[in-house]
């Protein structure tokens, strides 16, 4: 495969980076404990007070640790796992190569701009940085007109389509819905807390839901970009969807307000990523020369 090396030597570089990233988080402990800090915008924000997310608030400090653990379990044997069988010349390799590389990107490009400033800065930088170019070298390993005939006429692209467009009105609107009243009233948006801007939303509305309409649209068209980026998407955010189920419900049990009906909505659109994901590696086909 073209790149591989590069490609390799990047991947590696991530996971070594990101479990020593993830172990740190778990294993710091300085800080004085919890205090009440108020904000710019005259909000009382709890924040963490100890460890490596000391600087954030109780409810972002929260999630930070939840994500770190299904990066550290989930993320990172991810990685090592889909480098494997690139390697081997799989093509269902090389799709979880890539969405794996897409939930990394996305993941430290969150720590990098999204989080107080740490010890961890650089390395989050450096995450991301390696991320962005292994996933672009990844995607352009893909030979895209024949990326059709790598895959099973079975292949329920009518689900698989409607599934995105349906997940991504969703958090499209959930988004637009929490910026827009916020701008309609001159207000700071809801949970924006000592943070300076909404880093999340700005990656999904700008890359994330873009790309989710697209990879619908071209695949129900059956057009040949339109498996790639619904399958890139698709392994992306069995890993994300996986992390924030993680948030929602470390954020209940530690006494956050989260709605139960959140919680329910999360886990329910985790489980179908994972079913999509299981049925796009079914109908995977493995071919000899076509792949490499």
């Amino acid at each position: 495969m073209k790149n591989q090396k590069s490609i390799s030597f990047l991947t590696v570089l991530i996971s070594i980076f990101s479990f020593a990233a993830t172990a740190y988080a778990f294993v710091s402990n300085q800080g004085k404990g919890p205090y009440v800090y108020k904000s710019i915008f005259s909000e009382n924000v709890d924040i963490y007070g100890r460890g490596l997310y000391q600087h954030d608030s109780v409810s972002m400090a929260t999630q930070a640790l939840a994500q770190d653990y299904v990066t550290l379990f989930l993320g990172i044997p991810l990685l090592i796992i889909s480098l494997v069988l690139t390697a081997k010349g799989l093509v269902k390799g090389k799709l979880l190569l890539t969405g794996t590389l897409g939930y990394f990107l996305y993941t430290y490009a969150s720590y990098s701009f999204l989080s107080m400033y740490n010890s961890m800065f650089l390395v989050y930088v450096i995450i991301m940085s390696a991320s962005f170019f292994a996933f672009i070298l990844m995607m352009m390993t893909f030979d895209i007109p024949k990326l059709p005939y790598l895959f099973n006429e079975t292949l329920p692209v009518t689900f698989i389509s409607s599934f995105l467009l349906v997940v991504s009105s969703v958090f499209g609107l959930m988004w637009l819905g929490k910026v827009v009243s916020g701008v309609m009233y001159g207000t700071q948006p809801d949970g924006l807390e000592h943070y300076t801007t909404l880093i999340i939303q700005a990656l999904d509305l700008g890359f994330v839901i873009p790309v989710g309409f697209l990879a619908a649209i071209l695949l129900i068209k059956r057009r040949p970009f339109g498996y790639l980026l619904a399958a890139v998407i698709t392994f992306k955010d069995v890993t994300l969807l996986t992390a924030i189920s993680a948030m929602v419900i470390l954020q209940y049990l530690t006494g956050i307000n989260i709605s139960p009906v959140m919680i329910v909505i999360v886990l329910l659109i985790n489980i179908v990523f994972l079913y999509t994901m299981v049925l796009i590696l079914k109908n995977v086909k493995e071919v000899s020369g076509t792949n490499k």
